[in-house]
């Protein structure tokens, strides 16, 4: 796997190269040191070896060293808002919790079982097969198929994502606007899906975590789309309907909807 660290719009994972994009380029913090040392270990534990590339070689061997000595940045404290990426409206990834999206058919599975499952566990197909499916755009290895996958809380990638898959194609700015349709997201607070015995830092993501995640055991809130109500409630169990909120969508796009749902599960912290 190849690393390159560039001064772009937003960190990714693509065809086998880590575009990692620094807060203040060409300045690196300690947590991005940490998040690279924990990519750089994850890829070791699946026998993937990683180069790293930059333009700037001063910055590179800064990079280089700091990697080097990784028992002093692998416990860098997590920020409250990460700056790689500022594109929503919060100019920057709020860190106090994570969450999983989804379409209104995968939350009805996911409310049959009980738990967020891998793509291998869910679909009961080999990550070998899924790997050559025309949804793996970004060309993941197998690995990457036996874990469930989490964002920052106020991260509109999820609901991007389901737009994708509902769409087959790339949605264009009007899909995001005037015909948005948000997905099913489950949110978790961070420091207690950390201490999950299967969460992986990757350095990629938030976290993941391998094969299931027991809502009842971890999940915060729930959110649902007002809109889906009539069609999802039924499949609430009722250990969950205590964590269920349902939001109505009078925003005008992808980030205010984003911007809504964090708040909205940020400020029900008071009604514990």
């Amino acid at each position: 796997m190849k690393i390159k660290i560039i001064n772009d719009d937003f960190s990714a994972v693509w065809d086998g190269v880590f575009y990692k994009k620094l807060s203040d380029y060409p300045h690196v913090t300690d947590w991005e040191i940490r998040t690279l040392v924990e990519f750089i270990d994850y890829e070791k534990l699946y026998g993937r070896n990683c180069t790293i590339e930059c333009d700037d070689k001063v910055l590179l061997n800064e990079i280089k060293d700091k990697i080097s000595k990784k028992g002093l940045y692998i416990d860098a404290p997590r920020p409250a808002l990460i700056t790689e990426c500022t594109a929503c409206l919060n100019k920057g990834c709020l860190t106090d919790f994570v969450c999983h999206t989804t379409s209104l058919e995968n939350a009805i599975k996911i409310f049959e079982c009980g738990s967020l499952l891998s793509a291998t566990r869910a679909r009961g197909i080999p990550a070998e097969i899924l790997m050559q499916e025309s949804r793996n755009a970004a060309n993941d290895p197998k690995d990457y198929f036996d874990y469930i996958m989490f964002a920052w809380g106020n991260c509109q990638a999820g609901d991007r994502l389901v737009m994708e898959r509902y769409l087959g194609r790339f949605p264009s700015e009007e899909d995001l606007s005037l015909n948005f349709k948000p997905g099913i997201r489950f949110y978790f607070e961070y420091e207690r899906l950390a201490a999950h015995p299967n969460r992986v830092f990757d350095g990629a993501l938030p976290m993941k975590v391998k094969d299931e995640v027991r809502l009842c055991d971890w999940v915060y809130r729930i959110v649902i789309p007002e809109e889906l109500k009539e069609k999802i409630a039924d499949f609430i169990p009722e250990n969950l309907q205590g964590k269920v909120v349902y939001i109505e969508n009078d925003c005008k796009d992808i980030w205010e909807w984003s911007r809504k749902v964090y708040n909205t599960v940020k400020e029900s912290k008071n009604d514990i």
